[in-house]
């Protein structure tokens, strides 16, 4: 039934024929969801698409919360040969009159409580069809659903086709939209399944929003291909995670989820029936992965994905998870460090602009051409924008972003090189360099500074301490204490935001 559907085939192959097995655990509602009833749900959604006249190709918006609904709606729409296009739901009205007006979804669905505001906003962009899912899964698209009956033949799809659209952040201007095919989706979640040994007797903690690479494409996609288990929270709670893990093998996080789960009552004990712990979406300290190894015996893997590509890198499921790195190139993946004037390669350990090329990556920015021509190479080379260098055994460093990159005097300041000396520093929880500009360097290094609770340093003893480490260049001019760092939803720094607020 979803044979010429390739991603659906590949979602549904691990299931079949073990019907009863539980999918889905709803830490909300107390409900265990079998594969069954979720691809009955799944294609009873795509009813619902189809009778909204939604063709293959049309787009399918999403800003809504977290729910089992939601995931039946992105399978639904893979089945019915749709565009998957999941939105923050921390987008304002405003931004997402851009991306309706970019998109030109068939379809939006939003909260109950934001159809009367984005009605009129999606009517002028010329979305024929609203339809509303509330976070206790209420609303007219699960009406919608449960009015139809299960059993559909999922739409003719090949692996070039497209399955979704992900926005990045427009951190650097305005947002693109990352095509990603049938084909990217299913082998980076192939190659990740086996890479990381899941089968169908794990139980994943699914604590990501899905939204986002992360929580829909790389948590949801390997438990289904795994034929797998999850436990499926609306939302990140560090006490709620620690209680869920003795019923739990795997957990898939941002480095606040580890942060945050240091910090709380019997972890150790509560890790004892756990077998893997990933961490990525920003960078993890390697403090944290030590004081997380040291506490409860497992170490973090960190691996190292963007919106474009799925994911790339990943420390080792039987190896050296090394500290600081975000592993080594994944099966099938290259992974190249060049200069970003030329293009060529460089050195190894030398750092340069990241690039990858494999079967995860994108197929382009929609209606983009020219910026797909500037990031995408001719040779299936991806230009990341990632700063990075490769060690002489292959390990992935992160050295930043090529855009956070300081020119100081006419020097080249690395900012992930001075906050690792700031955060080795006792009494820092964490930091962030950036360069504001300054009429004598063109750029002068700032370090703003996060302290640990109890903690006493002044900005003159803190450059006194990183000042044997690091050259004179380097050297913060500046240094700013905060309660805390800008994050977007996944974790991320923002330093554009620093770079405007200190500017």
């Amino acid at each position: 039934m979803y044979d010429g559907n390739y991603l659906a085939h590949k979602l549904r192959a691990a299931s079949l024929g073990r019907e009863d097995a539980i999918f889905l655990k709803n830490h909300q509602t107390g409900e265990a969801v079998s594969y069954k009833s979720f691809f009955d749900n799944a294609e009873r959604m795509a009813k619902v698409l189809v009778s909204c006249g939604v063709k293959p190709g049309d787009r399918v918006a999403v800003q809504a919360p977290k729910t089992q609904a939601m995931l039946e709606l992105y399978v639904g729409s893979v089945l019915a040969g749709a565009v998957f296009l999941p939105l923050n739901p921390a987008y304002t009205g405003s931004e997402l009159e851009y991306f309706l007006g970019d998109a030109e979804p068939r379809l939006l669905v939003c909260e109950p409580t934001s159809v009367e505001t984005l009605t009129p906003i999606a009517n002028e962009r010329g979305v024929q069809h609203v339809l509303t899912i509330a976070a206790d899964e209420a609303g007219s698209l699960t009406l919608a659903r449960d009015a139809q009956t299960a059993g559909f033949m999922a739409v003719d799809r090949d692996q070039n086709d497209l399955a979704a659209i992900l926005y990045t952040s427009g951190t650097t201007g305005r947002s693109k939209g990352a095509m990603l095919t049938h084909l990217c989706l299913a082998s980076n979640s192939e190659t990740l399944k086996d890479y990381w040994h899941f089968d169908k007797t794990d139980v994943l903690i699914h604590a990501l929003p899905i939204f986002h690479t992360h929580g829909l494409f790389v948590a949801t996609n390997i438990t289904l291909m795994a034929g797998a288990s999850c436990i499926f929270l609306a939302k990140f709670d560090a006490n709620v995670v620690r209680d869920c893990m003795k019923d739990a093998t795997a957990l898939m996080g941002v480095p606040t989820f580890y942060v945050r789960l240091l910090e709380v009552e019997a972890l150790a004990e509560s890790t004892k029936n756990m077998r893997l712990f990933v961490s990525g979406s920003a960078p993890l300290l390697a403090e944290t992965h030590d004081r997380w190894r040291a506490l409860t015996g497992h170490a973090i893997l960190e691996r190292y994905g963007m919106t474009e590509t799925n994911m790339n890198t990943s420390n080792p499921y039987e190896g050296e998870r090394r500290a600081g790195t975000v592993g080594l190139p994944l099966p099938g993946v290259d992974v190249i460090v060049t200069d970003p004037h030329t293009g060529a390669e460089v050195a190894q350990c030398d750092v340069g602009i990241l690039e990858v090329r494999g079967p995860n990556v994108f197929a382009g920015y929609w209606r983009m051409p020219e910026k797909t021509a500037e990031e995408l190479r001719d040779n299936g080379f991806f230009i990341t924008g990632d700063m990075a260098e490769m060690s002489d055994d292959g390990y992935v460093s992160i050295v930043g972003r090529a855009k956070d990159l300081i020119i100081s005097g006419g020097l080249n300041v690395y900012p992930k090189e001075i906050e690792l000396v700031i955060d080795a520093v006792e009494g820092v929880t964490e930091s962030a360099v950036i360069g504001i500009p300054d009429p004598d360097f063109g750029e002068a290094v700032v370090a703003v500074v996060v302290l640990d609770r109890n903690a006493s340093l002044s900005s003159e003893k803190l450059l006194a301490k990183i000042a044997p480490d690091l050259a004179s260049f380097k050297h913060p001019k500046r240094v700013i204490f905060v309660e805390e760092l800008v994050r977007n939803t996944m974790g991320k720094v923002q330093k554009n935001t620093l770079r405007m607020r200190y500017a």
